[in-house]
């Protein structure tokens, strides 16, 4: 039985506006379709239009031009099918470890006992089980990716989105 495709990019163009009033092309009439449980890179040299595809699969900018659909659906914002492990870490400095990895499970009123099992599983997973009431500052840079991985993973999204997700992470 053929695969369903699961992320169709349909001539997606994204041009931006520079300070001085020229255009910047970043993307042209990119087409590509991502089939259900493929592991795909899109790999090029810095300011080839990575992390701005990766954005606008994700919902979090639009396209000049194209559509990009998620399982038949046009994508038109974020969406909880979609997780997203930034560049940079997109964790809460505030809150410790067990705090930011919950924290999607929280907003989805996931009863606490549940959430609690959910983190723990994927702390685990991460190697940082010991870490769960740690704050931010306390963790290196490798942690603190982490902790992000582990927040995307236990919101269960069917697309992982990754920008350079282990950059910072050391050789085991």
């Amino acid at each position: 039985m053929p695969k369903k495709v699961k992320i169709h990019i349909d001539k997606v163009s994204k041009v931006y506006q520079t300070e001085d009033g020229r255009e910047l092309s970043v993307l042209r009439e990119l087409s590509l379709d991502i089939l259900e449980d493929e592991f795909v890179c899109i790999i090029g040299p810095s300011g080839c239009g990575k992390t701005t595809l990766l954005s606008i699969i994700a919902g979090l900018q639009p396209a000049t031009s194209g559509r990009i659909l998620v399982d038949g659906h046009i994508v038109s914002g974020p969406g909880r099918d979609r997780g997203v492990v930034f560049q940079e870490d997109a964790i809460f400095l505030w809150r410790k470890v067990i705090h930011n990895v919950e924290y999607g499970l929280q907003l989805r009123k996931v009863p606490k006992a549940e959430r609690r099992k959910i983190v723990q599983e994927y702390l685990k997973l991460v190697g940082l089980e010991d870490f769960a009431n740690f704050f931010p500052k306390e963790l290196s840079g490798g942690m603190k990716k982490k902790v992000a991985l582990a927040t995307v993973y236990a919101n269960d999204p069917t697309i992982l989105l990754m920008d350079e997700p282990f950059g910072s992470l050391d050789y085991p």
